[in-house]
């Protein structure tokens, strides 16, 4: 079944790939394994998943213990990061996609032992419920960061609304991806920006169509696309 499933998201990417002009390689698609056991991401990744996520510090750690055997898989964490939890997580992971404080900067800069590829958070639609920078408190907090040598922002990352609309959709990664090519203009060389986290197993086709570069999927892995 998880075969299936991941064929029927690899034919939706390449179709949107393809309404967009876009080559396929330049999509990464992210397997969150939040709602599944350790045996499961493995059979993931005997299928040739190479990109695992998780939302919490520790599930992330039981989960990358477990596929130990599995060397090339990066490591994703894709949720909301405690300050106290970065000095158990932060030098386990590939790419960190939830950024949204100076303060949790300041404590990645203190713990990491090497560059940590980070996504920036922002919340395009300006909903309470989210976390991340608005728009317009984007540019002024990755100045902020030329001096944090341990943290490299590779891109923005953005949730949209669960029940907006296709052309609400559209509206949100299309702000994102250009506030994505603003920050690349500058650049600076703490924050090359070159890359989206956007889209979610209900969205990803439009998010690609509106510069996705890695797409975050769990949903329709698991239950079908």
């Amino acid at each position: 079944m998880l075969a299936d499933n991941l064929e029927q998201i690899n034919q939706k990417i390449q179709l949107a790939c393809q309404r967009s002009s876009r080559a396929v390689d330049d999509v990464t698609m992210i397997a969150v394994t939040k709602s599944v056991e350790s045996d499961c991401a493995k059979e993931l990744a005997e299928l040739g998943i190479e990109n695992m996520a998780e939302n919490r510090a520790d599930k992330l750690l039981e989960k990358k213990m477990a596929l130990s055997d599995f060397s090339t898989i990066k490591w994703h964490l894709i949720g909301n990061l405690q300050r106290r939890k970065v000095k158990l997580i932060i030098n386990e992971i590939d790419y960190f996609h939830a950024l949204d404080s100076l303060k949790l900067a300041e404590e990645i800069q203190k713990r990491a032992e090497k560059p940590i590829a980070c996504f920036v958070e922002v919340n395009i639609t300006g909903e309470e419920s989210k976390h991340g920078f608005r728009s317009d408190e984007v540019l002024d907090f990755i100045h902020q960061l030329a001096s944090f040598d341990k943290i490299r922002v590779i891109g923005l990352m953005t949730m949209a609304p669960l029940d907006a609309s296709e052309q609400e959709l559209h509206e949100v990664f299309s702000k994102l991806k250009k506030l994505q090519s603003t920050i690349n203009n500058q650049h600076l060389s703490h924050a090359p920006c070159t890359e989206l986290s956007m889209g979610m197993s209900n969205d990803f086709p439009i998010a690609i169509e509106e510069g996705a570069t890695f797409v975050r999927i769990g949903t329709a892995i698991f239950r079908g696309a």
